[in-house]
């Protein structure tokens, strides 16, 4: 990953940007065509005229530059208020990245390593065997923080499960918490009980490795996740709607989805973002995050400068690309599902390996993830550029994701 002087010396401007951007007035930038950003809002309205969202915010940054900032169509299902630019959405996956940074983070500061083998903090996976057509058997190799990080650990989704016995044990001994709480503790001591969908190191595969992180994270720092994130990354940046649930006072501005979309029922009853989940159930480290696109933002835009704000250094520039890096050389799996074809993984999102082969323009090198509810994000090193998507729309997530990226890259003079 390429850190250009003007990022390195991003100060006065950056941090003018990082910490409100809500009220920073989009600046023009000569590399972005003024027409293709102009196309960004009206096409993601015409979505919003097809009924695949009630509404969205678009932000673009490009050399430490906020240049687009736009909210489009409505905050409620029944289209009766206008979007804000500071509606606060769920996340869902789009908290990977920000556990991933935090254990990278105290990786830097001797807290654990990435080679470290998780038993030594969830001594409740100890016994862990893997599933073969001849029985389960013992793992040919322990389970490594870094296996969380790359969803190589051999967990699951349950029910996106390789295995119909696995899936069923996933869900039948509520290790999601997809509508019942449980504390982590029990949610370790059950997973314990269930045998691992491959061996560890061997495939990729997205699961709830992120949540163990978070777990793992608690443990080894003994902090609550919520604190321990608030400390090292969401109170340094500003963030200050990004949270773990949405207290009264801001329930205003959550936004929602149409209650056309199939998923939406299901879903609300998996995140339960309305009480403080901390006291009756585990901090989904992998799920669990509700923000802002304007917070969301400073995050990515840290990751892009290389672990900086301007004002903070969150994490070396040499981790920054480590995490960068792709890390599924020689493992079986891809991350298409959420990126589309032409990536890998590194330590907590989907890097891009060719300029071509995906499903829209991008870099080699670029970085995304993505929520189930709807949102995206992308930072693109080469161009210096990040996009950052808020929309609730779980059955069009895909759809909109790769929408949005050809809108932003359409603008790119």
């Amino acid at each position: 990953m390429s850190i250009t002087r003007r990022q390195l010396t991003f100060s006065i401007l950056g941090s003018t940007f990082l910490a409100g951007c809500t009220s920073v007035r989009p600046h023009p930038s000569p590399a972005m065509s003024t027409d293709g950003m102009k196309r960004i809002g009206s096409a993601l309205s015409a979505q919003v005229d097809r009924g695949i969202y009630p509404g969205a915010v678009s932000l673009v940054a490009h050399d430490g530059q906020l240049v687009h900032h736009e909210a489009v169509g409505f905050l409620d299902a029944a289209k009766s208020r206008p979007m804000p630019r500071d509606a606060i959405f769920r996340l869902a996956s789009m908290s990977k990245p920000m556990t991933s940074v935090v254990a990278m983070m105290l990786t830097e500061q001797g807290v654990l390593k990435i080679s470290d083998p998780i038993t030594t903090w969830l001594p409740e996976l100890s016994d862990l065997k893997v599933e073969t057509p001849n029985g389960d058997v013992p793992l040919s190799r322990p389970i490594t923080v870094q296996d969380l990080l790359m969803h190589t650990a051999g967990f699951v989704y349950g029910p996106a499960s390789p295995s119909p016995r696995i899936g069923r044990m996933y869900a039948d001994l509520n290790i999601e918490s997809l509508e019942v709480d449980i504390t982590g503790d029990e949610m370790l001591r059950r997973l314990g009980t269930i045998p691992l969908a491959y061996q560890p190191g061997t495939t990729w595969f997205y699961s709830i490795a992120t949540d163990v992180l978070g777990l793992l994270l608690e443990r080894a720092t003994g902090k609550r996740l919520d604190v321990l994130m608030d400390e090292l990354l969401i109170g340094p940046l500003g963030m200050t709607d990004t949270a773990w649930w949405v207290p009264p006072a801001r329930r205003g501005r959550l936004a929602e989805a149409l209650d056309s979309d199939a998923q939406k029922a299901s879903m609300l009853r998996a995140y339960r973002h309305d009480t403080d989940p901390a006291p009756r159930t585990y901090l989904k480290g992998g799920a669990g995050l509700v923000g802002t696109g304007s917070d969301y933002l400073k995050f990515a835009q840290m990751v892009l400068n290389g672990g900086t704000d301007g004002r903070t250094r969150y994490l070396s520039r040499k981790t920054v690309e480590f995490m960068l890096s792709d890390h599924l050389i020689g493992k079986a799996g891809v991350p298409a599902a959420t990126t589309g074809p032409g990536y890998g993984f590194g330590l907590g999102w989907g890097v891009r390996l060719y300029d071509g082969v995906g499903w829209t323009p991008g870099s080699v090198g670029d970085a995304m993830w993505a929520g189930a509810w709807g949102t995206s994000f992308w930072i693109d090193p080469r161009e210096q550029l990040v996009g950052v998507l808020m929309a609730q729309c779980p059955s069009n997530r895909i759809h909109t994701r790769m929408l949005y990226k050809n809108l932003v890259y359409g603008a790119v003079s």
